[in-house]
């Protein structure tokens, strides 16, 4: 069987994936976080880069080289604890949080202003319609390669190109003075707001489907369909490193056109109707309807291909339970779902990020199930924390932990039992070494 696929087919991998990255979060998150930032929107946007394309980056990569699957990063971990990851991060970024708001932000952004006295039932049948589409489009795993990569996502990338050069030629306003921990802190907030994205928890799951999508396109040897997975994240992350560039970029340039907005939803709709005048929100409606539906039909997939290994339960059916349940989340209303995951995300990223550093690590270990234990825990103990912090709990007794007061506090403790870990191993294969000898 011919091991090799074509750049056409790497090319359509790689804007298949970028896609499924590019949702809700992507586009309401960096034009606030641009605003807030102002003059010191290039330390936070760098900041804000690092979580939002170079952990996904990294994450997606490091699925490659452990064997491509949820089982293989996670081997060295109780069975019990690695399917309980799972499923909860699975639940975090599917049904619970990442997917009705594709649904909610397109309506906010693509529908809503579209009408002048929109309701609740408005929402309502807009979240059937959507959930059914995502549904559909989720239905055949084998034909999401062609349907994403080949036909919605250079629809997409042409709308963002549009609104990209409009911005950086005609940016609608000088850029601001900072605001809040922006000021002080602009490349630690910036690295918490991508946070948001969730792509961390995503790009663990979107390198199984891709995975998936590969060896569905006759690629069967390891080592070439970690090949092409790590040559399509490269082609996604330099997207989604675009994207985010000129929406930080937009936010940090509209604080003149949009001085009271209350999210970045609505800095774009305010800023692309400046630009392109009242023909722009077809062009906002467009981009953000794409992205949104392309990001449901990869999660709602994702979902229901690691729920159906894990129960058995035909992978349609579960596709019908992602998606219905997606469509009811939907209706509590953007602010009110967005304050709710924002404790799960504190929780639960450096646990994430924690296990994608021992992935690339996991050589220089001496007993890697014992490290793998020791540092989540280590990870998780601190960012719960953090977590307790983000519900408005008074944690003002952990001050003292380095990098608290930024949002970071889980970190230094974390790099150090890592640090610890291949110290040992190295000291161990060395004392090997020297007893052989």
């Amino acid at each position: 069987m011919k091991q090799s696929l074509k750049l056409t087919d790497i090319i359509a991998l790689g804007f298949m994936l970028f896609a499924f990255f590019l949702g809700a979060g992507n586009i309401i998150f960096p034009p606030l976080a641009g605003q807030l930032a102002g003059g010191r929107y290039i330390s936070a946007m760098f900041g804000f880069l690092l979580t939002a394309v170079g952990l996904p980056l990294l994450s997606i990569i490091a699925v490659g080289i452990s064997g491509g699957s949820w089982q293989h990063i996670s081997r060295d971990l109780p069975s019990w604890v690695s399917t309980l990851m799972a499923v909860v991060i699975f639940i975090i970024i599917g049904p619970a949080f990442a997917v009705p708001r594709t649904g909610l932000v397109s309506y906010e952004m693509a529908i809503r202003p579209l009408f002048h006295h929109a309701s609740h039932i408005d929402l309502m049948i807009f979240s059937v319609v959507f959930f059914i589409l995502a549904m559909m489009f989720s239905w055949s795993q084998g034909k999401l390669i062609d349907i994403i990569g080949k036909v919605l996502t250079p629809v997409l990338f042409l709308g963002l190109i549009i609104l990209a050069v409009g911005t950086f030629l005609h940016p609608q306003g000088t850029i601001a003075t900072a605001h809040g921990n922006y000021v002080t802190d602009p490349l630690s907030q910036g690295f918490l707001e991508g946070y948001n994205t969730m792509d961390t928890f995503a790009a663990l799951m979107f390198g199984i489907l891709m995975t998936d999508a590969i060896a569905r396109r006759g690629i069967t040897n390891a080592k070439m369909k970690t090949r092409y997975l790590i040559l399509a994240s490269f082609i996604a992350a330099a997207g989604l490193a675009f994207v985010y560039i000129s929406l930080f970029y937009l936010g940090a340039t509209s604080a003149s056109i949009a001085p009271d907005a209350n999210n970045g939803g609505q800095i774009l709709s305010i800023y692309v109707q400046a630009l392109f005048g009242s023909s722009g929100q077809w062009v906002l409606s467009t981009i953000v309807l794409l992205a949104c539906l392309t990001t449901a039909t990869g999660v709602i997939s994702a979902c229901a291909d690691y729920f159906n290994q894990l129960t058995r339960i035909d992978y349609r059916i579960w596709v019908l339970v992602v998606g219905v349940i997606s469509a009811m989340v939907a209706n509590v209303g953007l602010s009110e779902l967005i304050n709710l995951s924002l404790p799960a995300l504190f929780a639960l990223y450096p646990v994430a990020i924690a296990l994608v550093a021992l992935t690339y690590l996991r050589s220089k270990l001496i007993f890697p199930q014992y490290t793998y234990r020791i540092v989540l825990s280590v990870s998780l103990l601190f960012a719960l924390i953090g977590a307790a912090k983000s519900m408005g709990i008074n944690v003002s007794i952990f001050h003292f932990l380095p990098l608290f007061s930024m949002g970071l506090g889980w970190l230094p403790p974390t790099a150090i039992a890592i640090f610890v870990a291949v110290l040992v191993g190295q000291c161990c294969s060395r004392q090997s070494s020297e007893n052989i000898g």
